[in-house]
């Protein structure tokens, strides 16, 4: 979540100017509708914010989480599914809510590089880069752009599939929520007059939607005067709003309720001290299950998958060795500046998500081989990736051959999937044997990085740092004596999992498998 805490920040930003001009009430949402009649259980599916496995384990185990620890006594707990890549939450919500990796749902990352426009996108990162790039470009792509230009209408959300089906589904505070119903949010006319946002905001939402004080449901989230509670971007707000549904008896088919707190806390503290964090989530759980007569009665009622987004990596203390500067590595180029437009003269921009970089060539003089070969001395560089044509190639520091590979081939993995190799297979800590392929520290490594090369248009360069590290970049947040996440590396990307209330599992343990499974879950309504 700085995944999204990044994108949190420039709706919080926006608001803020918005709140102190002029007061700023909450649209809210009504529950007087017709709900469709259900016949099986609901499908409720909380998402927080980099859960990881083994401070789970210590928080239940040192009794400071009770409510996980009763889904985990009451389902079925996996410790290992593989997130989507790069290890961002737009990214990660897409695949989630889609099936399919970027490629297909074509989200990049949290920062882009859009060619067809000629400018990068950016979902809302730290305030800096929010105010550099421009508050109203900022607020137009998360606003709007991300649901509704950017996620490809190639693919369906789970929001749109049920509707089709006609079946009702609720969105609460997460990122990715495109579904089927036009719904305008009205916005105060200053900021359409500070040029800031619009006045009105025509979204398409599933049935049920909340997402801060843009649309809520239940009243008491009025109640809080805290700013950052106001605007509801908080783990008491999802709570709550999911609680109103329970208590009005309008929970429909599947519910998604993002919690975003724990991902803070993970940045600022590190992987692993972070137990009262799980805590305090713990916390808005216990009230979320104590909306039902008993927890008994929670997990007989509904079907329950707890779990987290992306796992994070310890980031060093020392900044000189932690940060990895890209701009001082590639100083013999014309980098883009964010506070301005892209010149003619630029040849190279940067889209940096925390551990995992883009590097964007404009100039058409020069090749990946060049930039890579200047980059690939590092040895806080994991790899770096490109592409030509159909092949995906990857070197590596310590490695004097390259890596290329491509799908459909003689090679199988254990999710079924085919490819060509070819060169040193080791650079992604692959073994390799009767031509089937394990992997190592790069778990999915084919799949989820050939589908960030084919994520958008553009000669560009994947570059990814090894645990201990992130990328700095111009007003980008840094986590120096903390963590980060953004790699493709096995501690950003593996999250647990946990299942109550249904004897079936996914095909495989990947969020990118979690969409046809949730489906079937709700295939008896």
């Amino acid at each position: 979540m700085k995944k999204m805490m990044y994108f949190i920040s420039a709706i919080i930003i926006i608001l803020l100017l918005i709140l102190f001009i002029k007061g700023m009430k909450p649209n809210r949402q009504s529950l007087d509708r017709k709900q469709i009649t259900q016949t099986g259980k609901p499908v409720i599916l909380l998402m927080i914010d980099s859960l990881m496995n083994e401070p789970l384990q210590q928080a239940v185990k040192n009794g400071r989480a009770p409510a996980l620890q009763f889904f985990m006594e009451h389902g079925r707990f996996y410790p290992d599914v593989v997130s989507s890549y790069p290890t961002m939450s737009v990214t990660i919500d897409s695949t989630l809510l889609t099936g399919t990796y970027s490629d297909k749902h074509r989200v990049p990352g949290l920062v882009w590089y859009d060619e067809k426009e000629k400018r990068l996108v950016n979902y809302g990162s730290a305030k800096e880069e929010v105010f550099k790039l421009g508050i109203k470009e900022v607020a137009e792509d998360n606003f709007y752009h991300l649901n509704h230009t950017h996620l490809s209408r190639d693919v369906k959300t789970i929001h749109e599939t049920l509707a089709a089906k006609g079946l009702q589904s609720a969105s609460i505070n997460a990122l990715v929520y495109r579904g089927d119903e036009k719904k305008t949010l009205n916005l105060p006319k200053v900021a359409s007059k500070l040029n800031i946002a619009p006045d009105k905001l025509k979204i398409e939402t599933p049935a049920l939607f909340s997402y801060g004080m843009l649309a809520q449901f239940s009243p008491k989230n009025d109640q809080h005067n805290d700013p950052w509670e106001q605007f509801g971007f908080n783990d008491k707000f999802s709570a709550e709003e999911l609680k109103h549904l329970i208590q009005n008896e309008k929970l429909p088919v599947f519910t998604i309720a993002y919690f975003p707190e724990l991902d803070q806390k993970v940045h600022k503290n590190g992987p692993k001290d972070h137990i009262a964090a799980i805590e305090k989530t713990d916390k808005q759980l216990q009230e979320v299950l104590n909306t039902y007569e008993s927890w008994d009665e929670a997990v007989n009622a509904a079907i329950w998958i707890v779990m987290g987004d992306s796992g994070q990596a310890e980031v060093g203390n020392d900044k000189d060795k932690a940060l990895i500067q890209l701009t001082e590595m590639l100083d013999a180029y014309q980098i883009h500046k964010v506070t301005e437009q892209v010149k003619k003269d630029d040849q190279i921009v940067l889209g940096y998500n925390e551990r995992m970089a883009f590097i964007y060539i404009l100039d058409e003089t020069l090749t990946p081989e060049e930039i890579v070969k200047k980059l690939q001395k590092d040895e806080r560089i994991g790899f770096l990736a490109w592409k030509d044509g159909d092949d995906a190639h990857v070197a590596a520091s310590g490695h004097k051959e390259n890596f290329t590979f491509h799908p459909n081939g003689r090679f199988r993995d254990q999710y079924g999937q085919s490819w060509e190799l070819k060169g040193d297979h080791t650079v992604l800590d692959l073994s390799v044997q009767n031509q089937f392929i394990d992997y190592g520290i790069y778990p999915d490594a084919l799949a989820r990085l050939y589908s960030s090369l084919h994520s958008h248009s553009g000669n560009y360069i994947i570059v990814d740092a090894k645990p201990g590290f992130e990328f700095q970049g111009e007003g980008t947040p840094i986590h120096p004596g903390g963590a980060a996440h953004g790699s493709l590396h096995k501690q950003d990307s593996l999250v647990p999992m946990i299942v109550t209330g249904t004897e079936s599992k996914p095909r495989h343990m990947r969020i990118v498998d979690l969409y046809p499974w949730i489906l079937d879950l709700t295939a008896k309504h």
